[in-house]
């Protein structure tokens, strides 16, 4: 069956878009396969064709749960029933019916830690795969090496399935990130498809303020005269929700907030509202956003600095899908970039934690063999978060195979968490140079991925004459409150930087 016909009658495109039927080609000749699309741009389909064009399963490894349930739904919703979102939705009962069944599935969605559970992996060995894909693979580099280690661990988890044939989608990598990516997947011979992370209807503003307040109010200005929907991002959960309280209160109804900190049902929720047009306005954290079919999103805001370049263009990227005029907009108070500097150490024991934990062993050396059955002691007497935890842990067990006495290793884990803290404070130097730069900020951002900025953008960047004013409404709706009088003495009541 031609690709086309396939596409028409399975998904109800009349034609592919750049990049897809390249992507599908490789795949279909059982080559490895990386590619770089940009955000918006159909990545998914790069895997649901082919699913039904080869015998066997499809597994798609997802870093949110959101995301994978979204995914799932869709293609549900275009009438396929062989698909699963293996996640922790499903009761125990349901988990354990779907082990038993999973050579019933076409499409098998599942988080990288699910992945390296041993009952699922037992199970997924017995089945025919027949492609692995990975989605939003950048996290392999950007979350694997700190919080999130199994993400490191996939490449182990490829073998052991027997090498099927490997998809790594995203939107954004630099060189060093693919080969991050080629390195832990062990695909190092494959074929590449790699296109520009532009999105020329992006439009790319910084707005530079005289302090925190000030900036606080232009957020609130902009978030009034906009045109929506939007997102706005924060590095704060309780920034995300006094903002959402703030909009409310003078009369948006139409806003909310989400973080990683709400349950699971609240953020599908917000999630779902958002998507179907219910709200028009979301006050968010990172969390937020990735893999959102929402294609008219019009603008998005960063309140906060994000930690890398990579971070801040997937965020933006959430606006535009359809193609038309939207604007990204950075707001920037001095002393700003201390937020991320400091988000960036928190992710790791320091020194002190690490010292205590070498002194508790040297009471408890029998604890050296399984440390992860000490956890709760550990975490609560030497005050490691959960994050740092499962950094320590995952690089203690590591290297605690290896036959290092435990000094040594606690000693590489010094020298490695001040290495990861040196490249973050590296790439939150380059988003900060960004922001200062006099140059276009479309060819920085380029300029970071090797690329050259080939065509002129009429709504470029603030650099080249960018008017914010082509982005405001009209007219104010009803429901927009008062005056920016009206709202300025809640402030004080606002977090201050970093809390």
């Amino acid at each position: 069956m031609r690709l086309e016909v396939l596409l028409q009658s399975k998904f109800g495109y009349p034609a592919f878009r750049p990049g897809q039927k390249e992507i599908i080609e490789s795949v279909l000749a059982g080559r490895n396969t990386i590619a770089m699309l940009p955000t918006g741009t159909g990545k998914s389909l790069c895997y649901q064709l082919p699913g039904y064009m080869i015998e066997g399963q499809v597994i798609i490894i997802s870093p949110l749960l959101s995301l994978m349930q979204d995914q799932a739904e869709q293609l549900m919703l275009n009438g396929e029933k062989r698909v699963i979102a293996f996640n922790s939705f499903l009761s125990r009962s349901e988990k354990r019916q779907a082990l038993n069944n999973l050579d019933q599935y076409k499409f098998i969605f599942i988080s990288p830690e699910m992945l390296y559970y041993e009952p699922v992996l037992s199970q997924l060995e017995k089945l025919r795969i027949a492609l692995f894909v990975i989605d939003e693979a950048h996290c392999i580099s950007q979350w694997g090496y700190d919080f999130r280690p199994d993400y490191l661990k996939l490449g182990e988890v490829r073998q052991k399935i027997g090498n099927p044939v490997t998809l790594a989608l995203t939107a954004t990598a630099t060189r060093e990130v693919k080969a991050d990516i080629k390195k832990s997947l062990g695909i190092l011979d494959c074929s590449e498809f790699i296109y520009s992370v532009d999105r020329p209807n992006i439009a790319l503003s910084v707005e530079k303020t005289e302090n925190y307040r000030v900036k606080t109010e232009r957020l609130i200005e902009l978030a009034e005269t906009l045109k929506g929907p939007g997102i706005i991002y924060f590095s704060s959960k309780k920034m995300a929700e006094q903002i959402a309280d703030l909009l409310r209160e003078k009369g948006a109804k139409r806003v909310m907030s989400y973080h990683g900190g709400m349950d699971q049902e609240s953020r599908i929720l917000v999630q779902q509202q958002f998507i179907h047009g219910q709200l028009d306005l979301i006050c968010a954290t990172s969390a937020f956003g990735m893999g959102i079919n929402k294609d008219n999103i019009r603008y998005v805001i960063h309140f906060h600095m994000p930690l890398q370049i990579e971070s801040y263009l997937q965020e933006i990227g959430r606006a535009g899908r359809d193609g038309k005029q939207s604007i990204a907009i950075m707001l920037y108070a001095p002393g700003d970039e201390q937020l991320p500097i400091q988000i960036a150490e928190n992710e790791f024991p320091d020194k002190s934690q690490i010292d205590w934990i070498s002194y508790w062993l040297g009471e408890n050396p029998d604890a050296i063999i399984n440390i992860s059955a000490h956890e709760e002691q550990i975490k609560q007497r030497s005050g490691l978060t959960d994050i740092q935890w499962r950094i320590f842990n995952d690089f203690f067990e590591r290297k605690n195979k290896s036959g290092l006495s435990y000094k040594r290793i606690l000693q590489e884990m010094k020298e490695y968490c001040e290495g990861r803290i040196k490249l973050k404070r590296n790439s939150i130097e380059e988003v900060y140079r960004w922001v200062h730069s006099r140059n276009c900020r479309r060819e920085n951002i380029l300029s970071c991925f090797d690329e050259e900025k080939n065509t002129s953008v009429q709504f470029c960047c603030d650099i080249c004459g960018l008017q914010i004013e082509n982005f405001i409404r009209n007219t104010k709706s009803d429901n927009q409150g008062s005056t920016l009088y009206d709202w300025k003495n809640h402030l004080e009541y606002l977090l201050i930087p970093g809390e």
